[in-house]
Parts: structure tokens; C-alpha cells; sequence
């Protein structure tokens, strides 16, 4: 199997972790080190190279960080990790709601006197640090770069990921490297920009049409790229990586070990453009004053897909979906109480591996069911494996990742007969979650001026939840892709050819937790009869077809354009899924999109 139960972390191991760090820090005479759940990189997800929050806290999520001073050591966790943290790291470890806590302001609370805390230069993007150092103004708090201390302790601390990369096949990429490169650096030259340094990793896959695998569940290669005004470009990557790849990346582009990088940067000249928010502080203490701070040249380009992609992504969604309705056919046939979460998610790989293209799971598959639907990113263990008992729900989030695209699907399934509470819960999340799916709106908003569209149903009954309502998707790349989000912080208008999720969720601790999902491609909206001709709309064509369960609904809840769309949208799902499934999961699905 892609996926494993095994036990990461456990709490247990984080005191010794601890107090051993803290001897390097009074060797290095810090009162602090910074732990972020970053590397080099400065992608979401990282290797088992990388994992040094986890290692040291015990914490696994795919956010945060740890502030770990000589008395006390704080995880700083997002609303979407509350519940898991703490069951995750044990009480040397002070948990710390953040951002609504900022890092500075705790800082300050825990050194009054000031003192020095250190980072590793190559774990922490400029921008992360300025706003701190800007934030400590008189505090006489001093941040201080250093050696990475975590790497000091961890002995068994496994090797950076060495997997070949391979090329992305241009009838599923829509456009050849070297065109990309050239757009690009003409881009650059316009700004009057030398080159660019690159160091997502995504961004990099997607500039050079290649796919690797240094990241499990993102087809992912770890290097840099300087992209030159000229086209040319500089790739600093471990050779064995992309010994394959000679007549794929041909004349354009020079291979250099990554070690070479900051030498190199100190040979060229200015202007170089970096980005603040993703560039390590050591690859823009190397550029010096010869920076020009901008945007990473791939970021748009890349979540804007074109045709082939977005293509590939909407044929790879119709046969994830098939699979997904294979898994919820099977399920439904066992009676509550002889099924366990473990087994869930099993079953949908396996329904899942029978598709040729498919080359790994795009992301842990959160299989939840009762309380542990309530924890957002829950990961079934062998200890914490649970039976889905009468009377639950199951949070089922999962994706693929396949040659053509990448997806990402989350149903709220009940088992048996669900609470009263549960289901007017589950009924105002789709009601958000098509309002949101049915909404048009201007050219020229971001993310933040429309994401509460998906809220409102919730906020009117006094309820909510704390992550965003969608985040970005790539094309057979990272199933989390920037800069496209629906967030009340994302500042980015939403153009045509961008995937993002449509996630609404609601989740009450210690009882159930429903979120359900579709992804969505935005495109230009039709002009409507008496509508402005001058103002040109965007709306949604949704990629994700599965049933969404029926017997939560409750249907006087919801209005007649609400219960027209889900009657539409299920129709829809029978007749472009139903051909693909088995006799049996053929009939299960005749009747669960049966109309309301």
C-alpha cells in the first residue's frame, strides 16, 4: 500500500529530545532555537530528512513550529490542529494558539530581558524573519543565524531523498520547457531582471516538465533553479537525480550540484529577483544588494492551467471518482460496528490501484469516524484505529495522484443512524458549499472576498470552523499549490484556469466532524440577459463527481435553488460515473442520486 498505520511519534520521546537540544543551545550561548516544519525548499510538505518538528515535539502536522527557549518550549499550532496537538506532544511542550498568539509577542512574555534566539538560515524564508525582527523592536530580543541544532541531536536522522526524476509527458503538460522558460525569461527581462532563483519544488517540476518523487504523496524533485533573462537555465540538483533526463533538458539548462548554489549566486550580476516568501534568508544573504524582490516567476503561470492540463485533470477526477463510488457502494453493504477505519481506507486504495496511471495517494487519506472525524487532519494508527459504530459519521478526505491530474475529494458518510444535530450540521455545510459552487462573481476579486460565501449558513446558526475554505491545486503536482486560495487572507484574484478546492466543514470535539469537498476549476462565466456587458464574470465548473449522502440532508432546510443544484449535480454524477462502475456499485448509485 501507498499508505501505513504505523505510529510516527510519540509524546514519550519528546522530554530527552528537549532537554538534549537544550545543552546545544547553552553551548551556543542562545536563550532559543526556532523549529519550523520547513527545509530548504520552503514547500509545505518535507522528507523524512526534514522532519525535524515532528522528531523533536512529536507533533506531525503539516503546520506549525516550535519556539524551544531554556525554560519553556512552545508548539505554535493553527485552529485546524488544536484537537490533534494534544494528543501529540507531551507537557514540556506548551501548545500556543497562532497566528492569533504571535511568535513575537510570546517571545517577548517569555524573555523580558531579551536575549538571542537562533535559526537555521536555511529553514526560514525571508519575509518570516524581517516581520519578526520588525516585531522584536525593542524588545532586545536578537535573532541570531546558526547552525541547524535539531541535526546536532538527532543521530538516526535519515538521508535527504535521492529519487530519480523522470519526465512529465507534454501531452499532459500543454507546453514544452524550453517555451516556458523563454516566456519567462523574456518576463524577467521586461523588469529589467537578470534571473530569478526558484526554490518550491513544484515550481521547478513545472517549469522543467519533469516529476519526482522526494516527497511522499507530491511528485516532487528537491533542487534549485536560477532561470536567466536569456531562457537559459542553471539547475542545482544532485546529478544522480536527473541522469536520465540528458536529451529531455538537452542544451537549455546546466546541471551543478546543490553545494555549487551560493557560489555561483556570487557570480552573477544584478538585478536577481527573489521572493520574499519563499527564499531561505542564506540564498538572499548570498545575492546581497544585488536582490530585486518579486514574485516567483512560476507561481501564476503554473496555477493558471492550460487546456491539456486542465484536461488531463477533469479525465483523471472521472475515474477517481469511480473508484470513490466503488468504495461507498462496498461500505454501505457493511453493517455498522464490523468495519474499522483502517479497513476503509485500505479498501479505497485499493479501488484506486486499479487505475494504471494512478502513481501514489496525493495525501494521507483521513478516514475519521466519530470523535476523530472531529480532528481535521486525523491519520489513522494501528492504537487509534476505530470502528465506525452506529450512530457516527466518517470524514473521508483522499486524493490521487495520476499521470494527468491530481485529485483531492472529502464526503461526510453516515454510519447507521446519525444525531439529530449532526444532520441540520452536515445540511448547513452544503449549503455553503453550494453556494459557493453556484456563485458568480467580478473579475479582478481574491479569495478573501469570497470566501465567506461558504460560511454564511454556519455563522447564522452561531457556528464555524477553522480552516479555509479552499487551497489551490496542481496538475499531477503538489495537492496544496499556491498562490490561489479561498482564504480570508489570500490576496491573489482568482483567474481562469486555476483548481481550487471548495471545502467547507463544521467540527464539534469529542463528538463528530463533517467537511465536504469538490474541487472546481474557475472559468470566464457567460454573459447573462440583462447583466452588464461591460463587466466580465468568473464562475465555477466542478471536476468532482460523487454522491453526496442523501441521508444527512435535511431537505426542509434547504432552498429550492440549493435542492435544484444537488438534484443537477447528482444527475450529472450518475451519468458521467455510473458508465465506469461495477453491475453492483452501478445500482448502489442509481440510488443514492435519486432525486430529492
Amino acid at each position: 500500500m501507498f499508505q501505513s498505520f504505523e505510529v510516527t511519534s510519540r509524546p514519550e520521546q519528546g522530554p530527552p529530545r528537549l532537554a538534549a537540544l537544550r545543552v546545544e543551545l547553552a553551548a551556543e550561548g542562545l536563550d532559543g532555537f526556532l523549529v519550523p516544519r520547513a527545509d530548504a525548499h520552503q514547500g509545505e510538505y518535507v522528507s523524512p530528512h526534514d522532519e525535524r518538528l515532528s522528531w523533536l515535539t512529536g507533533f506531525t502536522g503539516s503546520a506549525g513550529f516550535c519556539a524551544a527557549l531554556t525554560g519553556v518550549a512552545g508548539v505554535f499550532i493553527d485552529g485546524r490542529y488544536r484537537t490533534q496537538v494534544k494528543a501529540q506532544v507531551a507537557d514540556v511542550y506548551s501548545p500556543v494558539p497562532w497566528p492569533e498568539v504571535s511568535l513575537a509577542d510570546w517571545l517577548r512574555e517569555q524573555l523580558p530581558n531579551g536575549g538571542i534566539v537562533g535559526f537555521d538560515p536555511w529553514l526560514h524564508a525571508v519575509g518570516q524573519i524581517e516581520q519578526l525582527e520588525e516585531a522584536l523592536k525593542g524588545s532586545g530580543i536578537k535573532m541570531r543565524r546558526c547552525d541547524n541544532l535539531v541535526d546536532r541531536i538527532w543521530q538516526d536522522q535519515p538521508a535527504p531523498p535521492m529519487f530519480p526524476a523522470k519526465v512529465h509527458p507534454l501531452e499532459f503538460a500543454g507546453e514544452p520547457h524550453a517555451d516556458k522558460c523563454a516566456r519567462l525569461g523574456e518576463e524577467l527581462r521586461k523588469k529589467g531582471e537578470a534571473a530569478a532563483v526558484i526554490t518550491l519544488p513544484d515550481s521547478l517540476c513545472w517549469l522543467l516538465n519533469i516529476r519526482g518523487a522526494d516527497i511522499a504523496r507530491n511528485p516532487v524533485v528537491h533542487g534549485f533553479v536560477v532561470l536567466h533573462g536569456s531562457a537559459a537555465v542553471d539547475l542545482f540538483v544532485a546529478p544522480q537525480k536527473v541522469a536520465g533526463l540528458a536529451d529531455h533538458l538537452a542544451d537549455g539548462v546546466t546541471v551543478h550540484a546543490p553545494d555549487a548554489l551560493l557560489g555561483y549566486l556570487a557570480t552573477l550580476a544584478g538585478p536577481i529577483r527573489l521572493d520574499k516568501t519563499t527564499v531561505p534568508v542564506a540564498v538572499a544573504d548570498a545575492v546581497g544588494d544585488r536582490v530585486s524582490w518579486g514574485d516567483d516567476p512560476c507561481a501564476l503561470p503554473k496555477a493558471c492551467k492550460n487546456e491539456a492540463e486542465l484536461a488531463g485533470s477533469a479525465a483523471a477526477h472521472l475515474r477517481d471518482g469511480a473508484a470513490l463510488v466503488e468504495l461507498l457502494a462496498w461500505l454501505d453493504a457493511q453493517p455498522p460496528g464490523t468495519v474499522t477505519e483502517a479497513q476503509v481506507v485500505r479498501q479505497l486504495e485499493t479501488c484506486r490501484r486499479r487505475d494504471n496511471a494512478l502513481q501514489d495517494i496525493s495525501f494521507e487519506t483521513i478516514a475519521g469516524t466519530g470523535p476523530n472525524g472531529a480532528i481535521m487532519h486525523y491519520r489513522v494508527t494501528e492504537e487509534t484505529d476505530s470502528t465506525l459504530e452506529d450512530g457516527h459519521l466518517l470524514v473521508l478526505d483522499s486524493g490521487g495522484q495520476y499521470l494527468d491530474g491530481t485529485t483531492d475529494i472529502t464526503r461526510t458518510i453516515a454510519i447507521g443512524t446519525p444525531p439529530l444535530e449532526a444532520r441540520q450540521a452536515f445540511t448547513r455545510v452544503l449549503m455553503g458549499m453550494i453556494a459557493m459552487s453556484r456563485l458568480r462573481w467580478p473579475q479582478g476579486l481574491a479569495g478573501r472576498d469570497i470566501e465567506a460565501i461558504g460560511r454564511v449558513p454556519l455563522w447564522l446558526a452561531g457556528q464555524d470552523f477553522d480552516h479555509g475554505l479552499g487551497h489551490g491545486v496542481g496538475a499531477y503536482l503538489s495537492v496544496h499549490e499556491g498562490p490561489q486560495r479561498l482564504s480570508k487572507i489570500s490576496t491573489v484574484p482568482l483567474m481562469a484556469g486555476m483548481i481550487l478546492s471548495n471545502e467547507p466543514g463544521y467540527y464539534r470535539e469529542g463528538a463528530f466532524g463533517i467537511r465536504i469537498e469538490n474541487l472546481l476549476v474557475v472559468r470566464p462565466a457567460p454573459d447573462l440577459p440583462g447583466g452588464d456587458a461591460h463587466r466580465k464574470m468568473l464562475d465555477w465548473e466542478t471536476l468532482s463527481f460523487a454522491p453526496i449522502d442523501r441521508r444527512l440532508v435535511l431537505v426542509e432546510m434547504l432552498g429550492e435553488d440549493a435542492r435544484d443544484w444537488l438534484n443537477a449535480y447528482h444527475h450529472n454524477v450518475a451519468e458521467k460515473i455510473g458508465p465506469r462502475l461495477s453491475p453492483d456499485a452501478k445500482l448502489w448509485l442509481d440510488a443514492a442520486t435519486a432525486p430529492i
